[in-house]
């Protein structure tokens, strides 16, 4: 290994543009003449993030032509689009898996073959955290799909369609949410979008008033939309029943879109007063006043024991709380209030429809099926992870599982300490298929006889995207969360985010092994790390295939049945 250091420029925010380059003057101007952003005030804008840095930065001017494809149903994005000028087609209808199957697309990661998984055993570099610097392979990594649509008309023949026109904003929600794309949109005629990237949507909204108004309404909108169609108790509403619905659902959100922020400092207090940190969202023993559905996050239901709180569950998207007391007050004189109280964990989107429209238009038409059983006794099973009182073991575990808030993870990594034999073989597969080095550590919090070793959960929601300055750590087409390298500037905005300390940063070197520096400070340039779910081996993670025990399980914490299986093992 070389002992040379070489000396590179510390990367800033801006460095890396969202498009190849900065937008220039001329471009800057060109979008300000056109709406929304020809009525937003620019002395609204700090001087240190102008409206024409923002601009300059954190977009890109996307030309296409009819038929392009902007994004697909499923995509994780963290942009939104303006119309400049033209229109886009929104293909609104639930069918359109089959239309992703008439077009091609190209994902960021490729899986490797047979022989190059096997070369991993001898290609591997022998210094630690070897990066090509080239300027040709660095700007390799970052691709365009280059969809279009084949057959526009038999598209619009077979599927519910609506255009967006000039002057409209589009991709909010995912880019807001951090959740994946509910629509495909494609260029209806020769248009011009200005994608922007979240962090750059985030301040634009942030100080124009006008722009947050738009972006507010229709995020709320569009939340409520889809939440409404997809949830089954009101599938027999007629339409006019559907429209009140619309109209009279409130949306609602608590806690901190940002929690990550002062989650460390909150978690060094105790339980109790962790929990009044916990915005309620419906208390138990109050008139339950309307059903509420969680459109994003998560929430505590618990239940007074003492002169504190037991967890019982959480919910999480999709999922209700409040039916059974709606329910049995609709068919009693006797009524009954909230027997449980509903807490925020982080932050969480909610809609809340009415007691009085529940009873109107919901329960009349309520499918036979989803008729809840009289609620007697404890908490019962709506679907979600439930403790009963002869399952103490588990409601200590459910309990931890929440307070620390791996109930995030869609692949968190859980170690049977019975099984595990400390052999190492998942941190050595793990070594080999990262060019030599490992990307978690076989350490972490103890849950009963399980460790939650620290290494990335791909949570539902990744808060460590947030205030990303470049957009570097994202959301890959298979709903992994990964860093994409040549774009990392190494300020550790999302290690600091992580609440689990599963991202760390390393000292990154060339070819040779010689350490890479900052030309001005002389200090090493650093990079982001963590676990990219092996998303290039062909068999996925090779940590949870290494382990010759079965001890090492990546879990998907929302597939509770699971969870409470491999808790009884």
């Amino acid at each position: 290994m070389s002992s040379t250091p070489i000396e590179v420029r510390r990367p800033q925010r801006w460095d890396e543009p969202f498009d190849e380059r900065p937008l220039s003057s001329r471009d800057v101007d060109w979008i300000l003449s056109h709406a929304p952003f020809s009525d937003i005030d620019e002395s609204d804008f700090l001087g240190s993030a102008s409206l024409r840095d923002i601009l300059g930065n954190d977009t890109r001017i996307v030309r296409c032509l009819p038929g392009d494809i902007v994004y697909r149903t499923g995509d994780y994005g963290t942009s939104a689009f303006f119309v400049l000028t033209g229109q886009v087609r929104v293909v609104l209808d639930r069918g359109d898996e089959g239309m992703t199957e008439k077009i091609s697309g190209s994902v960021l990661h490729t899986r490797r073959g047979f022989m190059g998984a096997l070369s991993q055993l001898w290609k591997n570099t022998k210094s630690p955290e070897v990066r090509n610097l080239a300027p040709d392979a660095q700007s390799a990594k970052v691709r365009s799909k280059g969809l279009f649509v084949q057959d526009v008309p038999a598209v619009l023949n077979e599927h519910e369609t609506t255009i967006i026109g000039a002057g409209h904003l589009f991709g909010e929600l995912s880019a807001l949410g951090r959740t994946p794309r509910t629509t495909t949109i494609f260029a209806d005629s020769q248009c011009e979008l200005l994608e922007v990237r979240w962090q750059g949507l985030r301040d634009l909204s942030r100080r124009s008033k006008s722009l947050n108004k738009t972006v507010d309404d229709l995020y709320r909108k569009d939340a409520l939309d889809e939440q409404l169609q997809s949830t089954p108790i009101f599938a027999n509403v007629d339409p006019a029943g559907q429209k009140r619905l619309v109209e009279e659902t409130i949306f609602q959100n608590y806690g901190n879109r940002e929690w990550a922020a002062t989650y460390k400092a909150l978690a060094e207090k105790g339980a109790a007063q962790r929990l009044k940190k916990e915005p309620i969202i419906a208390e138990e023993g109050h008139y339950p006043n309307g059903l509420i559905l969680i459109r994003s996050g998560f929430a505590r239901v618990s239940k007074q024991f003492g002169n504190g709180h037991r967890t019982l569950s959480y919910l999480g998207k999709g999922q209700m709380f409040g039916l059974e007391e709606i329910y049995h007050n609709w068919r009693s004189t006797d009524p009954l209030p909230y027997r449980f109280s509903l807490r925020t964990v982080g932050y969480v989107d909610v809609l809340l429809v009415p007691t009085r429209v529940m009873e109107e238009v919901v329960l009349p038409n309520l499918p036979e099926e989803l008729i809840p059983d009289p609620p007697v006794g404890d908490v019962r099973n709506g679907g979600h992870l439930v403790s009963d009182s002869g399952s103490q073991k588990h409601t200590q575990h459910l309990e931890q599982l929440v307070e620390a808030r791996f109930i995030n993870g869609t692949a968190t990594m859980m170690i049977d300490l019975e099984r595990c034999t400390r052999c190492d073989d998942c941190v050595r597969a793990c070594a080999a298929t990262h060019d030599g080095n490992p990307r978690f550590i076989r350490h972490g919090a103890q849950v009963g006889k399980f460790m939650i070793a620290n290494a990335c959960m791909h949570c539902v929601d990744p808060v460590c995207m947030i205030g990303c300055p470049t957009g570097a750590i994202h959301r890959t087409v298979g709903g992994q969360v990964a860093i994409n390298d040549p774009t990392c500037i190494g300020c550790g905005t999302c290690a600091t985010n992580c609440p689990y300390d599963n991202i760390r940063l390393v000292e990154i070197r060339d070819n040779t092994g010689s350490l890479v520096l900052d030309k001005e400070t002389q200090a090493p340039i650093l990079k982001a790390t963590k676990c990219d779910l092996c998303v290039d081996q062909l068999v996925g993670p090779a940590c949870q295939n290494a382990c010759p025990h079965d001890a090492l399980q990546r879990v998907d914490m929302r597939q509770t049945q699971t969870l409470l299986e491999l808790l009884e093992r």
